[in-house]
């Protein structure tokens, strides 16, 4: 069953700007990995708690649609879950979305591996953090926490 969902609200900076004017593409797949961080967080996983845990996620392959522009100023809402999770695996959706006029701006689909921080080998996702991610959460929930 997918997790709840969780949105970031991040603004474009004039830093994003590529060459062709828009938001470059590898700055898209930095939004989806914030938002995937920022969601962690906000169910009491940081890295350093991951350190504790002995395991941290990698990313194994990013799939992302770039399906419009966005430029400086613009306000995103980073919306993302996990849809599915198995031994060592969880499935994560994001979609980058413009808050001024609700366009979709890119969608992406990331494979995280569950790895053991002194080996690196695949771990099995621990029970009780698959239940950590089954709570809903507010970005004002995880402000409060940091």
């Amino acid at each position: 069953m997918p997790s709840p969902r969780y949105s970031l609200r991040l603004v474009a900076a004039p830093s994003d700007i590529d060459e062709l004017g828009h938001v470059s593409n590898l700055v898209y797949v930095r939004w989806v990995q914030e938002a995937a961080k920022s969601h962690s967080a906000a169910v009491g996983f940081d890295h350093a708690r991951y350190v504790q845990e002995g395991g941290v996620f990698v990313v194994r392959k990013h799939v992302v649609e770039y399906l419009a522009p966005t430029f400086a100023g613009e306000e995103i809402d980073a919306t993302t879950w996990i849809e599915t999770w198995s031994g060592v695996t969880s499935e994560r959706h994001t979609e980058l979305v413009r808050r001024s006029d609700g366009k979709q701006l890119a969608r992406a689909v990331t494979t995280w591996v569950f790895v053991s921080t002194t080996n690196g080998a695949p771990k099995r996702v621990p029970k009780h953090m698959l239940e950590a991610f089954a709570q809903p959460v507010t970005q004002s929930d995880a402000e409060a926490q940091r």
